[in-house]
């Protein structure tokens, strides 16, 4: 098995006016993964599992945290499935894992990249942001498959809100390709992809690089179909160039 790095790197709101407040299934504990209730105007919209790394409480810093949209599969079953893949499994296994981890979970009948749930993200993310001690310069967007499509989406409509964005056998609109390049982003998606061909992330990679975009790159997975996210998040590198970017100099330039 071999992976193929494609590197493309030449280097590179939505008013939601109501009232939100999180019910709480279980009190946050940093080292530990727990499941959460996201409620606007008595409701929940949505709910998610919220890692909190150990030291949190020792410290007053703010902390890194990683937006994690999952693929269409964990939408059927408990909120424990979101953690199956990606960053919320890393954190499930590893209670030093220093980000915030927030791992929402879309209902079977949507779809990430739907307006409505891009509404719920955005509103989520600024509770979150409201709750715990995040670094706003630091928020970091990754999604697999249906997750994949959402990032990029989401990254789309918000690319003030991201440091970097991590799209993984999505797809986009390359019509967004101005809004996204000055964003560092590095998608990855396998070359034997049967449910969501390699062109489409190619195809964004392109048009952001045409649209002058320089912070962009791909990753391509040899041998891999659609399951690349177990290689992509596991990728040599890759929380390490997370952690470099930041949001403010995305926006200087």
């Amino acid at each position: 098995m071999t992976f193929t790095v494609r590197a493309r790197t030449t280097l590179f709101c939505v008013a939601f006016a109501t009232c939100s407040s999180a019910a709480l299934a279980e009190a946050p504990t940093p080292g530990k993964q727990v499941e959460q209730d996201f409620v606007q105007d008595g409701e929940t919209v949505s709910r998610y599992q919220l890692f909190l790394p150990r030291g949190y409480e020792e410290a007053d810093e703010k902390w890194p945290l990683i937006l994690f949209l999952h693929g269409r599969g964990e939408s059927y079953g408990p909120l424990s499935l979101v953690k199956k893949w990606g960053p919320p499994r890393i954190a499930e296994t590893d209670p030093e894992f220093p980000y915030v981890v927030v791992s929402p979970q879309c209902p079977g009948k949507e779809s990430w990249n739907q307006p409505r749930q891009q509404e719920i993200l955005v509103a989520l993310l600024d509770d979150v942001l409201k709750r715990y001690r995040v670094d706003a310069d630091r928020v970091y967007l990754t999604g697999l498959s249906m997750g994949g499509y959402g990032s990029w989406t989401l990254a789309a409509g918000h690319p003030e809100r991201f440091a970097a964005v991590v799209p993984v056998c999505g797809g986009g609109k390359p019509e967004d390709a101005d809004k996204l390049k000055s964003l560092p982003i590095w998608a990855f998606h396998g070359d034997q992809d049967k449910a969501v061909p390699l062109s489409r992330s190619l195809e964004m990679v392109e048009a952001i690089e045409k649209a002058g975009g320089e912070k962009v790159r791909l990753t391509t997975l040899e041998h891999f179909g659609h399951n690349s996210w177990s290689a992509a998040y596991a990728s040599p590198g890759l929380y390490t160039w997370m952690a470099a970017q930041r949001a403010s100099a995305n926006r200087e330039r």
